[in-house]
């Protein structure tokens, strides 16, 4: 043992009375002394990742299912840049996450050493807390260890959110050979006495109790929502909303007689029948149904910017005269520069104060609202008249994955067509799911990571990931957790060769720039990656086979590569029929 073995098991033993449990490291040099101090923690469960970047994706993942701090763990240098894009999506979404970066010694730092870079700081805005640690001390005095022990707590307590907003702390701890636990006769590697652990946690923060709103605001908006008939509520991506949550929107909004236009991201929509779904269909620039909407005075807002294009398009030209948005963290989410109105509480406080504040009794839906529900049943219809005569493309997958869901199942949605399938084409269910996407900044990297993450969080559930053919190009790596962490995912490819959501975007008119540089067809096999991670592979030649293959993964909790090969253009035809018809 020695002075790095003393440090190392500290900050572990400290991080453990705080709360973590979960550590995602990866293999190195520099980071012996804490790998092997997590390894041997008890209380702490340890996966293992060869990608850094696949790891704190999936760090990502379980933090988001557990709602809970996860740690990662990184060697010097290169290692930590790795990290990067899933802190930025963390940060964007307020994951707690807990990066531990070993470092060179000072000596070694803008010398030229080999694997040394600029670590401190090194991801600028996007952490909420950085801390240089100080070296690990052959005589390490009682001020040194209260100091260590203070900063793992105070690391856990930031990330979680115990001061402001949930999000990522990054510690950056510099150690000198040995970095093995070889014995070293000049190392005190007793702890001094005034530095001994505490029962429990070395400094308590105890986490802020949900932030209520007044009386005197209840009474306030409570009124104007009785003044303003026609209005809507709208509920954005919450990654961490609850079923409680999700009842409480339902009960306030039968109460005043407003529509709940809920992303599939929210926490409502699967769960709740009541939802309204289909505006990216009756809200499209090309549906007849959109003159015919009423333009709501008054929008209540939960959660961040929703997913749905048309939809926000649709609330900023209707410039409703009130915008009230609630945020638990007090982060702002209004892209359009509407809110008028910005009440840092607690959502389900504040559901139940307005609740309690109407009172008894529910306001009749008015003219304006019932075209509200109009739209939507006529959207249902629409869909399912498509659905009844044969349609096939990749929305009627999505559509069917939701479907034949069972309850508490994890849906992992990947960007670009996916997420925005799930948003057109899931249909609200009675059934409660866990549905995720990475939205905080919207990229496709580390999306099969994220999906294995959360399911890893969720084990008793079964997990299912839609992702596009790039995207899962992108994070080929990450398909190693499937085994190396016991993760069965059932994973549904929509491959439509290239980056279909382009055909969307003006840029699709100027060829041949168009598909060289924007769809990017790759004309990749991908029965070859299935073979290379483990999972069973199988072509859906039909919307009946592709139901079939899914139920029985889903039912054996057998990993599983469904693809569904489309043309892009013959689904964004198909799509577009869809519309014309509503």
């Amino acid at each position: 043992m020695n002075r790095n073995t003393l440090y190392a098991q500290i900050l572990v033993d400290e991080l453990v009375r705080a709360g973590l449990r979960q550590v995602c490291l990866s293999p190195g040099s520099r980071n012996t002394p804490l790998v092997l101090a997590f390894a041997q923690h008890p209380q702490i469960k340890v996966t293992s990742h060869l990608d850094e970047r696949s790891a704190a994706f999936f760090a990502l993942g379980m933090a988001i299912g557990l709602n809970a701090p996860v740690a990662l763990l990184c060697t010097s240098g290169s290692a930590a840049a790795n990290y990067f894009p899933a802190i930025v999506e963390a940060h964007q979404s307020r994951v707690p996450l807990i990066v531990l970066t070993a470092d060179r010694p000072p000596e070694l730092r803008h010398s030229g050493a080999n694997q040394t870079i600029d670590q401190i700081k090194m991801y600028g805005g996007y952490a909420l807390w950085s801390v240089d640690a100080a070296l690990p001390e052959a005589a390490p005095t009682a001020l040194s260890i209260r100091n260590l022990r203070t900063l793992a707590a105070r690391a856990f307590a930031v990330a979680n959110g115990e001061q402001h907003r949930k999000g990522v702390v990054h510690v950056n701890l510099p150690f000198r050979p040995p970095l093995e636990p070889l014995a070293v006769t000049s190392d005190v590697t007793t702890v001094p006495t005034g530095a001994l652990a505490r029962e429990g946690v070395y400094v308590h923060m105890p986490a802020p109790e949900p932030l209520p709103i007044s009386a005197g605001l209840a009474q306030r908006l409570t009124q104007l929502l009785r003044d303003t008939p026609n209005g809507v509520i709208v509920c954005g991506p919450m990654w961490y909303a609850s079923k409680e949550f999700a009842a409480q929107v339902i009960v306030l909004a039968r109460q005043v007689g407003y529509p709940v236009f809920a992303d599939p991201l929210s926490g409502v929509r699967f769960g709740q029948r009541d939802a309204i779904s289909g505006y990216e269909s009756f809200m499209h620039p090309q549906s007849a149904v959109l003159a015919d909407l009423p333009k709501p005075k008054l929008a209540l807002r939960f959660g961040d910017v929703p997913t749905a294009k048309w939809l926000n398009q649709f609330l900023d030209q209707a410039a409703p005269q009130h915008v009230i948005h609630v945020s638990r963290d007090g982060v702002w989410a209004d892209d359009s520069h509407r809110v008028s109105e910005f009440v840092h509480a607690d959502e389900g406080c504040f559901l139940q104060a307005l609740s309690e504040a109407w009172g008894e009794g529910c306001r009749a839906l008015g003219g304006s609202q019932e075209g509200w529900m109009r739209a939507e049943t006529a959207a249902r219809t629409e869909w399912q008249c498509a659905l009844d005569n044969g349609a096939w493309f990749d929305g009627v997958a999505v559509h069917d994955v939701i479907e034949l869901l069972p309850e508490g199942a994890t849906l992992f949605a990947g960007n670009s067509l996916p997420v925005r399938h799930v948003e057109q084409f899931g249909v609200p269910t009675d059934r409660h799911l866990i549905v995720h996407a990475n939205r905080g900044a919207s990229g496709i990297d580390g999306n099969v990571s994220t999906a294995l993450g959360l399911g890893h969080a969720r084990p008793e559930h079964p997990l299912v990931a839609i992702i596009g053919d790039v995207t899962l190009y992108h994070d080929m790596n990450g398909l190693l957790a499937v085994r190396r962490c016991g993760v069965p995912i059932t994973l549904v490819l929509l491959n439509n060769n290239g980056g279909g959501i382009f055909h969307r975007l003006g840029v699709k008119d100027y060829e041949p720039a168009f598909t060289k540089y924007f769809v990017t067809p790759h004309d990749l096999d991908y029965s070859h990656v299935a073979h290379l991670y483990g999972l069973t592979h199988i072509v859906a030649t039909s919307r009946a086979h592709f139901r079939e293959a899914f139920a029985t993964s889903i039912a054996q909790r057998v990993s599983t590569l469904i693809e569904v090969r489309t043309n892009a253009l013959d689904d964004l035809a198909e799509r577009s029929k869809v519309i014309a018809a509503l």
